[in-house]
């Protein structure tokens, strides 16, 4: 999966998300070559669901179900 910017350039490439020990964890690759393992405890993983609303989990609910290029 890959992260873009608004102007379209490629921010960062996840390659995979997994849990471990109550974490969740996301490897990827920022801006083409720098490694990246970030960490997402319970505690920021609520603080980003409180700033999506329902509003927003519709319009990416619909996104999703539109498909490729939408």
């Amino acid at each position: 999966m890959r992260l873009m910017t608004t102007d379209n350039s490629e921010l960062m490439e996840i390659s995979s998300v997994r849990t471990e020990g109550g974490k969740v964890i996301v490897s990827g690759v920022i801006m083409g070559a720098m490694p990246v393992q970030a960490v997402l405890s319970g505690t920021e993983l609520r603080r980003g669901y409180s700033m999506v609303s329902f509003g927003t989990l519709w319009r990416i609910f619909r996104i999703f179900l539109a498909g490729k290029g939408a």
